[in-house]
């Protein structure tokens, strides 16, 4: 039976020769995920089931991002719960302040996971991971916790969208604007349940980190998972992170597609998500005159090094507009010592920034950066929703590093060309 790239990982941990869109299996995993937010509740229900310990304490993988370093009592009783959990479960990869950086930037920088890998975890943007080839998604926390348990999980087998790249990207566009021209194509349900498979010669114009970017954001879209093919990218990242085999996958030729998109890279221009969703996109020359209060570049999606250079690149020897508040968050602690080590950090303050240890804060409104009534942000988050970043009349405009950090310095939304 032919298969895509999801389905041959898939029915390789599951032990079958083949599976089809929609079969119902249990599939061993080689990583479940927790954050400071998911995981105290995957632990209450872990305690439910009554297992003494976790299925491999090498395999669970807990990160304290999402309000930390604390932002208050409740985030400090969360935090203090999962790190009482890890030692008592003796859970080799719990991720605290000072070691810790965004789950889903980390998880790759550490080499906790590689091409052909299954990995779950109580997060929705986990489906960041088929940036390397594995087949990796966002599950509940009851989930979590029976994954901690027995290494295992349910799933409906996935059907499929192809991508297919060619072309290679201009100057300022990157993979965010990628991810967002998609969305604007096919909505926020136009893969619902289903996988997004990208491949094609356009693939090996964009980086691990674009790749890593379109991935993170294919749950907006409504997909299951996002994954590209493995090639000499893919292979030489991991191999700088880890030791353990690559198992790459391709589809059959054969396999069977829901659809088939064409994407020639060549013709994405800046691309900007307006309020409320991440479909609501225009290209740049189409914004118009749209006054910002503040500015976010960081979170999962575009916290990276590559995305921060870059925004440093367009600050240097710039102020940021009197008006606007920008604020900067490298995605991991090396990302961090990086920007220090390169002079990046000394751009950001002079031109009137601010740099925060590395978390998710300001991406889901927990702070470092709550909008007031009526205020506009430009971020590189993943979601623009409703009250998403802080009061429900604020507005969200979701865009890559580049126009971000254009936007700060002009104080409204701007073409990083024209700077």
């Amino acid at each position: 039976m032919p298969m895509t790239m999801t389905q041959k990982i898939l029915a390789s941990h599951a032990g079958l020769d083949s599976v089809e869109a929609g079969q119902l299996i249990l599939v061993s995993l080689d990583r479940v995920l927790g954050n400071d937010i998911t995981s105290p509740v995957a632990i209450k229900e872990f305690n439910k089931i009554g297992v003494e310990n976790v299925y491999d304490t090498e395999k669970v993988t807990m990160v304290m991002d999402h309000f930390a370093p604390n932002k208050d009592i409740k985030a400090a009783v969360q935090c203090k719960m999962c790190r009482d959990f890890c030692e008592e479960k003796r859970v080799t990869h719990f991720y605290d302040v000072g070691r810790m950086g965004i789950e889903h930037a980390l998880l790759p920088e550490k080499g906790l996971v590689v091409s052909g890998d299954v990995v779950i975890g109580a997060d929705s943007h986990t489906c960041t991971y088929g940036a390397l080839g594995a087949f990796s998604t966002g599950v509940g926390s009851t989930d979590m916790a029976c994954g901690m348990a027995t290494g295992k999980a349910w799933f409906k087998v996935p059907s499929a969208i192809k991508f297919v790249l060619t072309g290679k990207l201009g100057k300022y566009v990157s993979g965010k604007d990628v991810i967002l021209h998609i969305i604007g194509k096919i909505g926020v349900d136009g893969a619902l349940y289903k996988s997004m498979e990208f491949v094609g010669e356009g693939c090996s114009e964009l980086t691990i980190y674009d790749r890593l970017t379109i991935c993170n954001m294919a749950i907006e879209a409504g997909a299951k998972n996002g994954i590209f093919e493995v090639d000499e990218q893919t292979i030489e990242y991991i191999k700088q992170r880890s030791d353990r085999e690559i198992v790459s996958y391709k589809a059959d030729p054969d396999a069977i597609y829901d659809e088939v998109y064409e994407i020639d890279l060549s013709t994405i221009k800046s691309t900007v998500a307006f309020p409320h969703l991440p479909e609501n996109t225009r290209t740049i020359d189409e914004v118009g005159d749209i006054k910002i209060d503040q500015v976010v570049i960081g979170s999962c999606t575009n916290g990276q090094y590559k995305d921060i250079e870059e925004a440093a690149m367009i600050l240097k020897g710039r102020k940021v507009a009197k008006h606007v508040r920008a604020i900067i968050i490298p995605a991991t602690q090396d990302i961090y010592l990086r920007a220090v080590e390169n002079g990046l950090v000394k751009i950001f303050i002079e031109a009137g920034c601010v740099v925060s240890t590395p978390t998710c804060g300001p991406c889901l409104g927990g702070y470092m950066g709550i909008l007031a009534a009526g205020e506009r942000a430009v971020a590189t988050t993943n979601r623009n929703f409703v009250g998403r970043m802080g009061d429900v009349t604020s507005e969200v405009y979701l865009a890559s590093p580049a126009v971000a950090a254009a936007s700060a310095i002009a104080g409204k939304i701007a073409d990083p060309n024209n700077i």
